[in-house]
């Protein structure tokens, strides 16, 4: 790689009513019947990328593959990565391993399908692979992808390995394959790793805490600084979903602030995406 920071822009392609925050209150045998908004949002991240030059990787959603095949296709015709975030959106931790088999072919091949590509990377819903299902990792390399990104190395109440690598890593998985995992940005203060620049952390937390922690993550290691947020988050106006208070705190805080720092960052830096890091002759 260069010697010089990479700034990676990850988009998890779900639509507001999809998200884990609201898995108790919306069910997926219901997901047919609520107002779908995830098109138009996904088409103003990509105007907006579009705007500034910079490229970014989809994780997609197979339910969302499936169901607007046109939106695939026009994400890879704007040059950008698709890459797979499982078809149901169900956590890692919650699945058997032949059970998260099946949802990860399911999507990957509706999405490669579609658009007529190789899908070969992956990122978990609600970055559900923990200790618990590190399992997971030996069926994608099985399954040959390249890599994933789908450990946070943090404590949260959902998700997060404490302790795991912050910085781009190799995986030596059980059959003897192998994995780059990419964590999602995080800093580390005081010995305490907290997270930085990407959905409610972005949203959240105020904006020069992101800006701070970009810059001192490219002075401690620029091989990957990924940032990463969904369509929803761009969106004030979607229809609200009555759910417990601390849900309702964490999708909807901040909403009307997330399109302006996406335009901040984009036009103080160049991202890329992950298969453009992977592969720099591309």
């Amino acid at each position: 790689m260069e010697n010089r920071p990479h700034y990676i822009l990850s988009i998890d392609v779900e639509d507001y009513f999809q998200v884990e925050a609201f898995a108790k209150d919306v069910r997926r045998a219901d997901w047919e019947q609520w107002p779908s908004r995830v098109v138009n949002n996904t088409l103003s991240i990509l105007d907006l990328c579009d705007e500034y030059g910079s490229k970014a990787t989809y994780f997609v959603l197979g339910w969302v593959a499936k169901k607007f095949p046109q939106l695939v296709r026009e994400i890879h015709a704007r040059g950008h990565e698709l890459a797979c975030h499982s078809f149901w959106h169900r956590p890692v931790y919650q699945l058997t391993r032949e059970e998260f088999l099946e949802d990860l072919r399911q999507a990957r091949g509706v999405i490669e399908q579609t658009a007529g590509v190789r899908v070969v990377g992956y990122r978990a819903p609600t970055w559900s692979i923990t200790a618990q299902s590190a399992w997971a990792l030996d069926v994608l390399a099985d399954e040959g992808f390249a890599y994933d990104s789908s450990i946070y190395p943090i404590r949260h109440d959902l998700y997060g390995v404490p302790g795991a690598g912050r910085f781009p890593y190799e995986v030596q998985t059980a059959g003897g394959k192998k994995l780059k995992e990419f964590p999602p940005m995080t800093v580390q203060i005081l010995g305490t790793t907290l997270p930085a620049a990407g959905g409610g952390y972005l949203r959240i937390l105020p904006f020069w805490y992101t800006r701070w922690a970009l810059q001192r993550m490219a002075r401690v290691d620029g091989r990957a600084i990924v940032v990463y947020l969904h369509p929803w988050e761009v969106d004030p106006e979607q229809p609200r979903i009555a759910a417990r208070a601390k849900s309702r705190f964490r999708h909807y805080t901040n909403l009307k602030r997330v399109k302006p720092r996406l335009r901040s960052l984009l036009s103080a830096h160049r991202f890329e995406s992950f298969r453009q890091i992977l592969e720099p002759v591309e």
